[in-house]
């Protein structure tokens, strides 16, 4: 049975991309098998797609004769601002194209989706949001480990290390102190930061925690260690963005299935 059959038997009623509009959209952590149905059809419809870095390039191939602008949005990569990204999606909305805005993960999880929102409502240009799988979530189900897990967890903590150090940082201690399980994006630059201000607020050093690199693609790597020597760990290994930091027993759950399955001889 292909896939093709089966999307004609589904025959997904998606909402007409109109010109003059810009859809912001996520293409998921990676791997083209966390693309939405709508984000997909989106890529197909499209006139101009304005893309970050984080998006893989075979996603782009659903796009049907679109202008492409690559607009880069890694950290310590050539990029363009924001304002400047803003700036492109105004002019090329008013030009009457189809402007889908596609970014890794979720365009509103630490993607600036709102920030870019503002700008169109602001400028009068239509818009809508097409969710994807936020990072975090792709990266966890990837390697294995459970984000809620009953008696483990009542909650998760999604939270960006970008600002670690500085004066516009988060209160790690009262992250801390909730003792559920922290998942950071654009931390892994800010790692020893981070570890060190967790521990200071009172989270245990030998607390359960992981560094997973390109989540979902073949590049993907899993480092795993304490909360104390993760930062070393992850700079042994030769970590290096995009990645994601987890904290808290739900790593210890997940290396836990995949003991379990290599004892079955599962493929993890």
């Amino acid at each position: 049975m292909s896939l093709a059959a089966a999307l004609s038997r589904l025959a997904p009623q998606t909402i007409p991309f109109e010109p003059g509009h810009v859809w912001l959209a996520g293409a998921g952590p990676g791997h083209i098998g966390c693309l939405t149905l709508d984000v997909l059809a989106a890529i197909a419809t499209a006139d101009t797609i304005v893309y970050d870095a984080l998006v893989d390039p075979a996603v782009l191939r659903a796009a049907d004769g679109a202008d492409l602008h690559f607009v880069g949005k890694r950290g310590g990569k050539p990029s363009a601002s924001q304002a400047e990204i803003n700036a492109l999606l105004i002019r090329l909305a008013r030009q009457g194209q189809r402007v889908l805005r596609l970014k890794g993960g979720d365009p509103n999880l630490f993607g600036r989706g709102g920030e870019e929102a503002l700008e169109l409502a602001t400028a009068g240009i239509p818009f809508r949001f097409l969710p994807g799988i936020t990072s975090a979530f792709g990266a966890l189900a990837a390697t294995g480990i459970p984000a809620t897990l009953r008696g483990v967890n009542k909650a998760i903590i999604l939270a960006t290390g970008h600002a670690a150090g500085t004066a516009e940082d988060l209160d790690w201690a009262a992250l801390a102190a909730t003792g559920q399980p922290i998942v950071v994006y654009m931390g892994l630059a800010k790692l020893p930061v981070i570890s060190a201000a967790l521990i200071a607020g009172g989270a245990d050093p030998s607390l359960p925690a992981a560094v997973i690199v390109a989540a979902t693609t073949r590049e993907e790597r899993r480092i795993t260690a304490s909360l104390g020597e993760i930062a070393l760990a992850a700079q042994a290994a030769g970590a290096t963005s995009p990645a994601l930091i987890v904290i808290g027993e739900i790593v210890a759950e997940g290396e836990r299935l995949r003991a379990l399955m290599t004892a079955a001889r599962v493929p993890a």
